[in-house]
């Protein structure tokens, strides 16, 4: 009778073992649940990111920089990161199409290989997300004429 109530408490104490492990989760704790990265979270990373390489004047269609502006303008507006950044996020990887404005003078091929590298760079990096393909299309060249006219605009009409 002792050996039995012995090989009970063994298989017990093994089983109370067992059950406070898996109460507790087991495994890493990196993996116990599910993280998911919105769209606007992406973009946001591949526009700061895009905007840091020199060569890159604006972000954006002239439509889209013509509303910012006026957004921009007005108390309390902020400046859209997002602007001319469209991202779709899967669970493992994410697709990016940029709409950039370059500055005149500068090799396009040049400017848009080093946004592409800069922002594959930045959001797998922070997200861990892969990213499969950064489209690119070059909207407008800023003249160095056109910057000095914008300047010369008072802000209050």
């Amino acid at each position: 009778m002792t050996d039995m109530t012995a090989g009970n408490r063994a298989s017990t104490s093994e089983f109370q073992k067992e059950g406070a492990t898996s109460r507790r989760g087991g495994g890493d704790p990196g993996s116990r649940g599910k993280t998911t990265i919105a769209d606007g979270v992406v973009e946001k990373i591949a526009g700061l990111a895009a905007r840091d390489v020199p060569g890159v004047h604006a972000m954006g269609s002239g439509l889209s920089r013509t509303f910012g502006a006026v957004r921009d303008r007005v108390p309390g507006g902020s400046k859209s990161v997002t602007r001319g950044v469209k991202a779709e996020v899967g669970e493992v990887q994410t697709a990016l199409d940029l709409e950039i404005v370059v500055e005149y003078g500068v090799s396009i091929s040049s400017v848009s290989r080093d946004v592409r590298e800069n922002v594959i760079a930045a959001v797998e990096r922070m997200t861990g997300l892969e990213v499969v393909e950064v489209n690119i299309a070059v909207s407008d060249v800023k003249l160095p004429e056109e910057e000095e006219e914008e300047q010369e605009q008072p802000r209050i009409q």
